[in-house]
């Protein structure tokens, strides 16, 4: 399913927060949505690594990784596991790499910015809490939709007509 930022922005203009623009869009799809699933992480990929090889079916990862643009959160491999997973999206405060194979994953990104260095294995990090970046703070259960225009929240799921898709 298509998402239009714009037009559910003016739609729920109440109930929903915007994040500030500072995210790229990546990966291969335009706008994706979902129910919220927080990590925070430094630098560090191996907690990413566990969860997008879960169940992610109507599910988008957010993680908090500290607007770090030195090592890379999200690579080919991470996003092919979550695309293989169902996860319907990444948004990624920190960096991705493999930017020109990203494009062909089924799997909508957002994240800062590229850069061809990863990030370390280990597993340090912290899983659903409450993490604020970008002008927002998102809650694990919330709802984030995304577009190639910007990045909404919601509490709640958002009735999405057929004219607003």
């Amino acid at each position: 399913m298509q998402y239009n930022t714009s037009e559910l922005c003016d739609f729920y203009a109440d109930l929903i927060d915007v994040v500030d623009p500072i995210f790229c869009n990546y990966g291969g799809r335009s706008s994706f949505a979902g129910k919220v699933v927080t990590l925070k992480c430094f630098e560090h990929l191996g907690l990413i690594n566990e969860l997008v090889a879960t169940y992610g079916t109507g599910k988008v990862l957010v993680i908090d990784g500290g607007g770090s643009t030195r090592r890379a959160l999200i690579d080919l491999g991470i996003a092919q596991c979550a695309a293989n997973n169902g996860w319907e999206g990444i948004v990624c405060y920190g960096s991705v790499r493999d930017v020109d194979a990203l494009d062909g994953v089924d799997i909508g990104i957002q994240a800062l910015g590229a850069i061809p260095v990863g990030a370390s294995e280990q597993n340090i990090g912290e899983t659903d809490m409450a993490i604020n970046f970008a002008g927002v703070t998102l809650l694990p259960d919330d709802y984030i939709y995304a577009d190639n225009t910007g990045i909404i929240l919601s509490p709640e799921a958002l009735e999405i007509a057929s004219s607003m898709a």
